[in-house]
């Protein structure tokens, strides 16, 4: 069984074409893992990847098999793998993240401030920080193995990916994103950008991977907080970003200990993302699993 151990999940290789990906409590920021973990973080994760695969397989398949802990292989069955555990078809991944956008934030923020545009979508002047966008945009990205992930236009993208597959997940990727932002409307909340990782199966089937519109792929804002010209508060870990900028770490190894009410705001920021989403107890999760 071949382990893989990426940032936050470790992917362990079956051998029979399936895959078993288990969410930790690691928390990055600034493309450093934190030393300290928070508390239950991979079961949100999980929980809010479950909800989104159930909810948008009429769109594209996902790669889920099972993530019940009875149907798990013997050795993910203890009660550390419960509720963060998925078994999941192995695909071959396509070399970009998949993002859309549907309000100016983030790098999306920092590019337009530059050039007016975002991934090559020319935008109107004047746009604010947290203005909605016009209409959704589909931004890739590199998928970065060191480093921060850098935004590409359509040509660069092509070049990876070949034209006929880069407009098939441009196509899937706002659709994906319309159908979460109109759910997370109706739960309160504003989807400000979301990113997507897909695959091919053995017959060449375009399937979604990874995990599906959480708290560490998406950007959510309250509505009520929304106020266009200014960073609205998230449930995402830039709550533990905007510590660390207070702290004066300077954004090298080794990073700082996360303080106690920092680890319990990030663990309630996930945990509150998941319960205004899906109407359900997230305390009810972690009892019962999926």
């Amino acid at each position: 069984m071949t382990l893989l151990e990426g940032k936050v999940r470790d992917v362990h290789d079956l051998g029979d074409g399936r895959l078993v990906m288990v969410a930790s409590d690691r928390i990055s920021a600034y493309d450093i893992i934190m030393p300290t973990p928070i508390p239950d973080k991979g079961r949100a994760l999980t929980a809010l990847s479950l909800h989104w695969f159930e909810r948008t397989a009429g769109i594209v398949p996902n790669h889920l098999i099972t993530a019940r802990s009875d149907e798990l292989p013997d050795s993910f069955r203890d009660e550390h793998h419960r509720g963060r555990t998925m078994l999941v078809r192995q695909l071959s991944m396509l070399p970009i993240e998949c993002v859309a956008r549907g309000y100016l934030a983030g790098s999306g923020w920092r590019d337009y401030r530059e050039t007016g545009a975002v991934c090559d979508h020319r935008l109107p002047k004047g746009l604010r920080q947290a203005d909605r966008l016009p209409e959704p945009i589909f931004t890739p990205a590199t998928k970065a193995v060191d480093g921060h992930d850098e935004n590409i236009g359509p040509a660069e993208a092509a070049e990876l990916v070949g034209a006929h597959t880069l407009r098939e997940i441009e196509r899937v990727t706002l659709l994906l994103y319309r159908r979460a932002a109109a759910e997370c409307k109706a739960a309160g909340l504003i989807l400000a950008d979301t990113k997507f990782e897909f695959g091919r199966d053995p017959d060449g089937k375009l399937v979604l991977g990874d995990e599906a519109v959480t708290s560490d792929s998406s950007r959510f804002w309250p509505a009520e907080r929304w106020s266009p010209g200014s960073s609205p508060p998230s449930f995402d870990k830039q709550y533990v970003r905007d510590w660390l900028d207070e702290s004066g770490w300077d954004h090298r190894p080794p990073a700082p200990e996360l303080p106690t009410e920092v680890v319990q705001g990030t663990r309630q920021r996930y945990a509150d993302a998941y319960e205004r989403i899906t109407k359900s107890s997230f305390d009810d999760y972690l009892r019962e699993g999926p």
